[in-house]
């Protein structure tokens, strides 16, 4: 499962997927899989031979945040979609080479002129209750993310779909009123849910979003303990190929020393390491180098310092300017993440084909953010070290989540930054699930350090067009430019690469010259696994495309578990 514009807790959920995006692919000739997938930037280390897979024991990871809600199109953090992208699957999915293919879909049909997709589902397929999966499933969970009650970030790419027919139980027809190049990604974006169980029910207020009872994907909840752990069990009635590791126990472990600490004791299989842990503390400890195989590659991730241009204080795009020159974010990779990444101008991923060369991250210059901030009407005109204007100190607090030590490095190097030409800042730490409900929902913030994960697929109509502004929405800075939102609508009527890509170096440009973020990283994803884990091959996907067929070999298996019907 591939998803796309979540927010990150910290590191992707390597156990789900090496690139958990909430979900495009490229863009292409027609409604078809793109060709601009690269080579990906992968180390991998001591890694173990082939061996006979076994059904059993249980992979043991942690996680600084816990899940909030285990409904895919509710849920807008990538903690829950690593859970719930276990249970509920897609009509396509993603292939290790990011190219799109069949999942809950065994085929798919494309009409000339691009309004029409048939797709034709898998037989004999059956939720974990026993109940048939459908045709009527599709349609009930394309109704329900278009209902005006259900308050999805994802909404946008399916209110294009303007009608719908199922003519039998393993055809699902869907039709568009025009052209609409992310079409096809978008359906291996939408996890299907089950309609004899959802119909009923409030879908922003259901039980089930916490307790779900009917499932299709290779693992179903066992247990869940609120921040402390999550237990997903094997589904022995899944439908592709065996799923040998019988169980997948999340730990919610929000200090990533603690995680370090917890690994190096053989309590836990997998980690997202930091850059120090990858560099220095890994190869401090042979029992890790002994036991563990570390991987590190480039992902479709980015980190940024974002502004709520609701405050008056960020109103003026002079002063965004200014902060973007007065932070060195060079200093931020060199210094917080030891070189693992790669300062950026724009939201793509570093190398990718979208990202607009033109472009180029702005300079550490303190004495030009002084200049601007001085012709914006900031000067500190009572002595006192801080800006001030109209009486009013240049003061603000910057937020993120509690346990992303990069994050929390990061915008101490920003603070200290800042200061020094006259700003004061404040930072806060918030646990991840309450960073979430009490400040991005409700918009009360002045300043995040935040990441958003991506597809390969260019379009981020839900992260920057104005319409995107409201509860549960991905556009939670507010922000809004008639440039942006043409370039974002014009971009989706055409399945030309050039094209789109001609809009997309617009959207690009107004944005850097608006400063609604500061666009600060991209990390390299840092992951380790215990060497008993087999079955994980690299590849442009990442590592975890196919992790419901990673096994331990008879013989290696640690923990004494069963699977139960």
């Amino acid at each position: 499962m591939f998803s796309r514009n979540l927010l990150q807790p910290k590191v992707m959920q390597h156990i789900l997927t090496s690139l958990l995006l909430v979900g495009y692919l490229a863009g292409c000739s027609g409604l078809e899989t793109s060709g601009q997938n690269q080579a990906a930037e992968t180390t991998i280390e001591n890694n173990v031979s082939p061996s006979v897979p076994a059904r059993g024991d249980r992979l043991v990871s942690a996680s600084i945040g816990d899940a909030s809600n285990l409904i895919p199109m509710i849920a807008g953090d990538a903690a829950s979609h690593a859970i719930a992208g276990l249970m509920y699957l897609s009509l396509l999915k993603y292939d290790k080479d990011l190219n799109l293919t069949g999942q809950l879909a065994k085929s798919w049909v494309v009409s000339k002129d691009n309004l029409t997709i048939a797709f034709h589902l898998r037989p004999n397929l059956h939720w974990t209750d026993g109940k048939p999966f459908t045709s009527a499933d599709c349609a009930f969970t394309l109704n329900l993310i278009q209902d005006k009650h259900t308050q999805s970030a994802y909404k946008s790419d399916y209110i294009k779909v303007t009608s719908i027919d199922t003519p039998d139980a393993a055809t699902f027809i869907v039709h568009y009123a025009e052209p609409f190049s992310p079409a096809m990604s978008s359906w291996a974006s939408l996890d299907i849910l089950p309609k004899h169980i959802f119909e009923h029910e409030d879908i922003m207020t259901t039980k089930l979003a916490r307790h779900p009872k009917a499932t299709i994907g290779p693992y179903r909840l066992a247990d869940w303990q609120s921040q402390q752990s999550i237990l997903m069990r094997a589904n022995p009635g899944y439908f592709d190929g065996p799923v040998w590791i019988t169980e997948r126990l999340t730990r919610i472990i929000p200090d990533p020393a603690t995680q370090f600490l917890e690994l190096s004791a053989g309590k836990l299989d997998s980690i997202g390491l930091s850059p120090i842990q990858y560099t220095r503390l890994f190869n401090t400890k042979p029992q890790l180098k002994a036991n563990y195989n570390r991987y590190k590659y480039l992902d479709f991730v980015y980190t940024y310092l974002g502004f709520n241009l609701k405050r008056p204080l960020f109103a003026d795009r002079r002063v965004r300017e200014a902060i973007a020159y007065a932070i060195n974010r060079q200093e931020i990779v060199d210094g917080v993440l030891l070189g693992l990444g790669k300062v950026i101008a724009s939201p793509y991923k570093p190398g990718t084909k979208w990202v607009n060369k033109q472009l180029h991250p702005r300079p550490y210059d303190p004495d030009k953010a002084r200049k601007i901030l001085r012709s914006a009407g900031w000067s500190d005109h009572d002595g006192d070290g801080i800006l001030d204007k109209n009486g009013r100190s240049f003061s603000f607090i910057i937020l993120t989540n509690n346990g992303n030590t990069q994050r929390a490095n990061t915008a101490i190097i920003i603070q200290q930054r800042l200061k020094a030409i006259g700003i004061e800042v404040k930072v806060r730490l918030v646990e991840w699930s309450a960073f979430i409900g009490h400040f991005i929902n409700t918009r009360n913030f002045d300043a995040v350090i935040l990441g958003w994960s991506l597809s390969p697929e260019p379009d981020q109509y839900s992260i920057w067009h104005s319409s995107q502004t409201g509860k549960r929405q991905f556009n939670f800075l507010s922000y809004s430019n008639a440039k942006v939102d043409h370039a974002l609508v014009e971009a989706r009527r055409i399945f030309n690469e050039d094209k789109r890509k001609q809009l997309y170096d617009v959207m690009q440009k107004e944005i850097y010259q608006d400063v609604p973020m500061v666009f600060l990283y991209a990390p390299y994803s840092l992951p380790v696994y215990h060497k008993r884990i087999h079955g994980i091959k690299p590849a442009p996907a990442g590592i975890g495309y196919n992790s419901e067929h990673w096994f331990v070999p008879k013989g290696e298996q640690k923990y004494q578990v069963s699977i139960q019907p």
